[in-house]
């Protein structure tokens, strides 16, 4: 599977079919979110001190439920909201999203580990 929509992929390389899926520049950062906080209401996303658009929020939670990197469930009918919760495939970023912030501690001044001093 090479991304959400069903496009060909571009090549067989891993990395190109993986940044097909995840390498825009929000789709890590809900990962991220979904990682260390927990299950997360849309509110809680589009909190994120990152200001993503809501509709691009929207977007990026659709993409990520159809690549099966997370899920949603009803926490209210009228009006109709969702929870967001990481699938296995989602956990399983967490070693690549430990190599980004390794690398960006080692080579971006000022930049820190998300819940460290």
């Amino acid at each position: 599977m090479s991304s959400a929509r069903n496009v060909a992929p571009r090549s067989d390389c891993a990395i190109a079919g993986t940044l097909d899926l995840v390498g825009d520049r929000w789709s890590l950062l809900i990962v991220r979110d979904l990682l260390f906080r927990g299950n997360l209401r849309f509110a809680d996303l589009a909190a994120s001190t990152e200001a993503m658009p809501t509709n691009t929020l929207t977007d990026r939670l659709r993409r990520l439920e159809e690549c099966g990197i997370l899920v949603r469930h009803p926490y209210s009918e009228r009006p109709r909201r969702y929870e967001y919760q990481l699938t296995e495939r989602g956990r399983d970023l967490a070693p690549v999203l430990d190599s980004l912030a390794t690398w960006g501690i080692a080579h971006l001044p000022g930049t820190r580990r998300l819940g460290a001093g």
